[in-house]
């Protein structure tokens, strides 16, 4: 009996009951453009900043040509770290493969002597094999290095054009302070803080 009257009272309550009303103002969002209906149907196009800049294609333009995606987001001052990154990751590399190639043409020299001599940097033939194998090791190494740099670009260029839609505070400061603390136990501290204003 309790079940049939909880049925009628639910039928009753949701024939009184009346949905909410839209409004003339209404906001239909569109992948490039944000269009706002107002009740005069005027239409008014508002061309977001963020639209402006494509994560895809940034990611694209870096994997395509490393710091060309930092060119499309307008972050002209990280292509020098970019360049630089692959400059001195080339540069070590180049170190280790020739000190590879010396220490293992030195270490023909000495086995083509008979391998009890010295060669001319003035190592026998074990402690070759060991150079050869260090300066193969910091080779492939630094190879890897220049792999996880070039990702590491194309990554940065990916979330810097997805960060564009997201706007600052104006009002919002960063500082580095002066610090002094008066501890009972540490005595006198002296450091900085970072404080952060909004």
């Amino acid at each position: 009996m309790r079940a049939v009257a909880l049925f009628g009272l639910l039928i009753l309550v949701t024939q009184f009951s009346v949905a909410q009303e839209t409004k003339g103002d209404t906001i239909i969002s569109k992948t490039q453009t944000d269009t706002a209906t107002l009740t005069s149907q005027r239409v008014e196009q508002i061309e977001s900043y963020a639209s402006r800049f494509d994560p895809r294609k940034a990611l694209l333009l870096s994997a395509i040509m490393p710091g060309a995606g930092q060119l499309y987001n307008k972050k002209y001052w990280k292509m020098p770290l970019v360049y630089g990154g692959f400059a001195v990751t080339t540069v070590v590399v180049v170190f280790w493969d020739n000190s590879n190639r010396k220490y293992r043409n030195e270490l023909f020299g000495v086995l083509n002597d008979g391998g009890t001599g010295l060669s001319p940097s003035g190592l026998n033939a074990d402690q070759l094999r060991r150079a050869i194998d260090i300066s193969r090791r910091q080779r492939d190494f630094f190879i890897l290095m220049s792999g996880v740099w070039y990702i590491l670009q194309m990554v940065d260029a990916h979330v810097d054009a997805h960060l564009k839609e997201f706007q600052l505070n104006p009002k919002l400061q960063v500082k580095w302070e002066p610090h002094l603390e008066n501890n009972v136990m540490l005595g006198r501290q002296a450091g900085f803080t970072l404080s952060v204003r909004f």
